[in-house]
Formats: structure tokens, sequence, C-alpha cells
């Protein structure tokens, strides 16, 4: 029997029209809206549809959004100097630096040079603390998206044996501290695997719920997932002119018990996170 899709796009849709009312609710309350400033470095095309995305879905929403293009000979320090001017405008609430930068450009000293309050891709090393701690300011988005999905088909996750396959900071490192807390949809025993891993496929079949964000299109074959398994595919990639994700997903159709489609699944429900980071940034920024 196939495995049953997780609409990431129509769940996606959900939380936008609930988030919608709440930022209404929030403006009329306050007479503040929010803002979410988007720094775009160099010409890469799908970064540039990143943010684009990212600015409709906030227009849809009633949060301000507002794009900052660099060329991509931007110096680290000009850069810098922008942040901080951002981190300075009490009118700004949310701040998105969109990865990757350019080669010459230390990410790392960018992402920290963010306020932690107006980190809501929640990168900061305070932020990021608070989250393994288990008391987040912010859930970093694409994990919280997955999670959400995880949900959304129903899976129990408690006492569930989850494998992340990717130790990114982005992705993988913490999708894995999330589903390990105490809380709702989490309580999982976790086990994160990466490019070192010996026997791979081994541990993958031994997963109730599979989080595949290793960057790698198809690397996930059917013969890795355990029958009925809950799969998330975080990849987009780019094969033959097509999107794919890191899962051979035809293949996995007939073995697993649930999984996300790519495109359509991951990718919507990782704004949605972003709006919602957004609004509770401009929350905690209020008085």
């Amino acid at each position: 029997m196939a495995a049953k899709l997780i609409d990431g796009k129509g769940l996606a849709a959900r939380i936008r029209e609930e988030l919608a009312v709440e930022v209404e609710t929030f403006h009329k309350t306050t007479d503040v809206q929010p803002h979410l400033a988007a720094v775009l470095v160099g010409e890469d095309p799908a970064s540039a549809v990143y943010v684009r995305n990212k600015q409709k879905a906030c227009e849809k929403c009633g949060i301000k959004s507002t794009l900052h293009r660099l060329d991509e000979s931007t110096s680290q320090s000009q850069l810098l100097e922008l942040v901080d001017e951002l981190n300075r405008d009490v009118a700004v609430h949310g701040i998105l630096v969109q990865l990757p930068l350019p080669s010459h450009i230390d990410e790392t000293a960018v992402l920290d040079a963010v306020a932690p309050l107006k980190d809501v891709d929640c990168f900061h090393p305070e932020n990021v603390g608070l989250m393994v701690q288990g008391r987040p300011r912010y859930l970093p988005c694409t994990p919280a998206g997955c999670q959400r999905l995880v949900a959304e088909a129903g899976v129990e996750t408690s006492g569930a044996h989850a494998v992340v396959v990717g130790r990114s900071e982005i992705v993988g490192k913490p999708m894995a501290m999330m589903l390990v807390q105490k809380g709702d949809f989490a309580n999982a025993t976790v086990t994160i695997t990466h490019s070192r891993t010996k026997d791979l496929p081994e541990i993958t079949r031994s997963a109730d719920i599979l989080i595949a964000a290793i960057g790698r299109p198809k690397f996930i074959t059917a013969e890795m997932i355990k029958p009925g398994a809950c799969v998330i595919d975080v990849g987009i990639n780019r094969l033959d002119g097509k999107l794919v994700g890191d899962v051979d997903f035809e293949a996995a159709l007939e073995v697993a018990g649930s999984i996300t489609p790519v495109p359509g699944g991951v990718g919507p429900m990782t704004i949605a996170m972003l709006l919602q980071n957004s609004l509770t940034a401009a929350r905690l920024q209020t008085d």
C-alpha cells in the first residue's frame, strides 16, 4: 500500500491563515506591525527565489517585509554594519540573513552579530543554547516545520526511534535536540547519522521516524526505510532539471507509512515557522 502523503503546503496555508488573524489582533492592540528585514548578498538564483517566497508569505500574513539587496562584492565589514543598523532599528523585529553568503564572508561572524531577540532563524548561540535546554525563545524554522509535519501525520513520537541523516547546524543537530526534549511531539530516542556513520542502511532501517537532511539527491533508497516509517525529506536538489529530495520518493512510497513530497513538503513549512517566529519576536520587543 502506498504511503500517506504529508501535505506541507496545505498545513503551511492553514498556519498562515491562523497567523494572519493573530498578526491583525496584535497590530490592532499595540499599533505595532511585525517587521522582518531580509538581507540578500549576491545573485544566487535559489536564494533570490527563497527570499521572494518569504516576502510573499509575509505580505499575506500582514507582516511587513523589507529586503536589503547587496552586491556580491560587499565586504564582511559592510555587511556587519548593515546588521548593526538593523539591530538598532526599533521598527525591525526580525533579521534574516539569507544563506549561503559569498565565500569571502565568514557566515558564523555575521550570524553571531544578529541580536538574539531579532534572530528569527534561531542561529545565534544564545538562542541555540536556550533551545537545547528546552526553554526556547524561538525554534529553528526547518526543524520546527519537520516536527509539525510529523504531528500532522499522526505519528507517535514518544518512545519512537528517530534517525536524523545529516548533522548540519541548520537542520540535523537542532532537529535531534528538539525530538529528544520532554514535551509534545518529542520524547523520542534519537540517533544522528552522517557521512562517517558505519552501516548507515542498518541504522536507518531501525527508524520509526526518518529525517533525511544530507543534501544528496535520492540518497535514501527504499531498502534503507523501515516498513511503515514516517519519512521527512528535507532535501531540495536539482536533478535532470527537476527538484528532488534526499529520498528516492517513488520507491519510498511503496515502503513508508507516511512521507513528505518534494516540493510541497518541508519547504512551505520552513517559511510558515519563520512567520511564527517573526510575530513572536515582535511580541517580545513590544512593551
